[in-house]
């Protein structure tokens, strides 16, 4: 992905990512133990501040767990009228659910708004927390809000390859697939499909 997706984006969509395609034709899912938990914080040392230091515990990771959760059914929602992940359709939380959840999460730490203003620009307001470093399933709820609230939602595809169960920001007009590797599969299952049919 491209430099043109901000840092929420990108932080909302690796959460989602850890439910994935693995690699046999189920899904795995990156996040069933405390150590999962820990090595995906660690490895995105740029977005969630104490990166290094983290080390996940039982509830934590469970307070994760239920913010991807709620994470992926929107992302269903907001790809309507697609299909949401193949992975998604039969055990989506209902969206006020889902809504209420990451609200819930997101108001783990009290913030205020900070007036910025460059000298050549215009003033921008951003949300800081009050107090102590925030709790991660807020920093990821927050992430996931400001996201879904942005334009960059509308770019916001389900891949539909074969035993793909990502979601994908669409960077240019015709992409259909999160990766290459997507979209071969994709050709070479039409492909047999067409000469099964003829056949």
């Amino acid at each position: 992905m491209d430099d043109s997706i901000s840092g929420d984006a990108r932080l909302a969509l690796d959460l989602a990512l850890t439910i994935r395609h693995d690699g046999h034709g189920g899904v795995a899912d990156d996040l069933t133990d405390p150590a999962g938990l820990t090595a995906w914080v660690q490895a995105h040392p740029d977005a969630l501040p104490g990166a290094d230091r983290f080390v996940a515990d039982p509830v934590t990771l469970t307070a994760v767990r239920d913010v991807r959760a709620a994470v992926r059914a929107l992302f269903a929602r907001a790809v309507r009228p697609g299909e949401p992940s193949p992975a998604d359709a039969t055990r989506l939380l209902p969206v006020p659910q889902a809504v209420e959840r990451l609200n819930t999460a997101a108001a783990l730490v009290p913030t205020v708004p900070v007036l910025g203003w460059a000298e050549d620009g215009d003033p921008v307001v951003r949300q800081e927390a009050v107090g102590a470093d925030a709790p991660l399933p807020a920093v990821l709820a927050r992430a996931a809000v400001t996201f879904l609230a942005s334009p960059d939602r509308q770019r916001l595809r389900a891949c539909h390859a074969p035993r793909c169960v990502r979601y994908f920001i669409k960077e240019h007009p015709r992409q259909e697939w999160c990766k290459p590797s997507c979209g071969n599969r994709a050709r070479v299952a039409r492909h047999h499909e067409r000469h099964k049919k003829s056949a």
